[in-house]
């Protein structure tokens, strides 16, 4: 009597069968082909738009001086008394113009914003990418009520890829542990598939561009 082959026996014929076949690969240049269409507009444009889609709020300022003004402006819009900033790069520009702001951890559990830097920002999808490389770390990204993101035109790239060779160019091997991508504030529709802001990370979410064009 002919022993019958069990199915495992039979996958594995099958898979042999396959691996012998010579196919030819109908897509020989699929590495060098585009995934997404070009981008025609401004990358800051393309940013805007985008991010504004998933509920952040988009603030561009010519200056420096723009930006103290508009801080200034959404902070007495908001009430906001408690703000965190932990990166000398920011300090020293919130020094320059006398705004006041809380430089270390102390009463951090009342904290209301945020206010950070990024690694860049991704036109393509409205998606920021931050990282634990700056003296803000991630608390101060996901902790207080609003975060505040202050970033740069020259940190604008159109996909993550391009944001990747930027951090690489920055760290070279020393890269930081952690690498995150920010897309509009915290959110979840697990109960009742009903969509709830700040579930997980800040509620509110805003990017001052500052334009450093010359």
């Amino acid at each position: 009597m002919k022993e019958s082959t069990t199915s495992k026996e039979r996958l594995l014929k099958k898979i042999r069968k396959a691996l012998l076949e010579k196919r030819e690969n109908p897509y020989p240049n699929l590495e060098e082909m585009p995934l997404y269409p070009p981008i025609t507009e401004l990358p800051e444009v393309v940013f805007a738009q985008e991010f504004t889609k998933v509920s952040g709020q988009f603030v561009y300022c010519e200056n420096e001086i723009s930006f103290i003004e508009n801080i200034l402006l959404l902070a007495d819009e908001k009430k906001w008394r408690k703000i965190y900033c932990w990166e000398p790069k920011l300090q020293e520009l919130l020094n320059t113009y006398e705004y006041p702001f809380y430089a270390t951890d102390k009463d951090f559990e009342l904290a209301e914003v945020g206010l950070t830097l990024c690694e860049c920002l991704v036109a393509r999808n409205g998606s920021i990418m931050v990282s634990n490389g700056n003296a803000a770390g991630r608390r101060l990204s996901i902790y207080p009520h609003a975060h505040i993101v202050v970033a740069y035109t020259s940190q604008l790239v159109i996909d993550l890829k391009d944001g990747f060779s930027l951090i690489k160019e920055k760290y070279g091997i020393n890269l930081p542990s952690m690498l995150s991508t920010i897309t509009g504030p915290s959110r979840t529709a697990d109960i009742e598939k009903t969509l709830v802001l700040g579930a997980h990370g800040p509620k509110e979410l805003y990017v001052f561009l500052l334009d450093d064009r010359k």
